[in-house]
């Protein structure tokens, strides 16, 4: 299975509202999506259902004029739109500006709370941590897990420290026994044998704005799982900065046939005050 085949519904949604809607106060016509959604391979009945769960989950709100029923943006999906935005865009996928400083998370759990040890291993990792040993998790620079913990209702049974290492430690070396580097390294190189050949070629005008949702869906998901590990101390043929041109790149090429695209398929509306 491919990147592109493997693309979640609700995933290639997130990236088109925060392409179409974000920061324009606008709603989308459900007819669009389902039209622009066609076009990516995805049937009416999973688009609607896709909009329904993200009502049900506080993502979306519906809003609607005459007989047509139309989607904007809700303060929970406005913030999932900016993390993503500024991951992509500001934080990006190569980090050169570590300070040397590391977070490292304590946890002791009983031994039965099997689900809470899952959950809090999931979010942890989800953050950019690593297990340096069975209870100790460790992340480069400085990361705020307050709410993850609070959430999780482990605050008293986390402790959090910021940390450097000592002169002698081989950095590098800890970094590959803590994280999983062989397999970040194949998803970078996989995006970019994906993608580089749009760096040259051109679509159908039709097909701008569908491409270049999928290019965005299929690189925000990379960079969310990658811990942004300084550069200094990962192998010399790092692939990150590569991907990264050549998401950057392709954007670029695909953006004026998009801004075509989604103005010839597009039905927005202003987004009415909530009551």
């Amino acid at each position: 299975m491919t990147g592109e085949e493997s693309l979640r519904p609700q995933s290639l949604m997130l990236t088109f509202l925060g392409d179409q809607v974000l920061g324009r106060d606008v709603c989308v016509y459900s007819g669009s999506v389902i039209e622009v959604f066609a076009r990516a391979g995805i049937g009416e009945q999973a688009t609607r259902s896709t909009l329904t769960r993200m009502v049900n989950r506080d993502l979306l709100r519906r809003q609607r004029e005459g007989r047509r029923m139309y989607f904007g943006l809700t303060e929970r999906s406005e913030a999932v739109l900016r993390d993503g935005e500024r991951r992509i865009w500001q934080t990006g996928a190569v980090n050169r500006q570590w300070d040397g400083t590391w977070t490292l998370l304590g946890f002791s759990l009983p031994e039965s709370w099997q689900r809470q040890r899952h959950d809090l291993r999931s979010q942890l990792t989800w953050s950019g941590f690593g297990p340096l040993f069975n209870g100790l998790w460790i992340a480069p620079g400085e990361v705020d897990v307050s709410a993850l913990v609070a959430e999780l209702g482990l605050s008293a049974h986390v402790k959090v420290f910021r940390a450097h290492a000592d002169a002698g430690m081989d950095i590098g070396q800890m970094i590959e026994e803590t994280w999983e580097l062989s397999d970040l390294a194949g998803r970078y190189e996989a995006f970019a044998g994906r993608w580089q050949p749009w760096e040259d070629e051109l679509p159908h005008p039709d097909d701008g704005l569908v491409l270049r949702l999928r290019l965005a869906t299929e690189w925000l998901r990379i960079v969310r799982r990658d811990p942004r590990l300084p550069v200094k101390h990962l192998p010399d043929d790092w692939p990150a900065e590569q991907a990264e041109k050549t998401f950057r790149a392709v954007h670029d090429r695909l953006s004026p046939l998009a801004r075509d695209a989604s103005e010839r398929l597009l039905d927005l509306v202003p987004a009415r005050p909530q009551s």
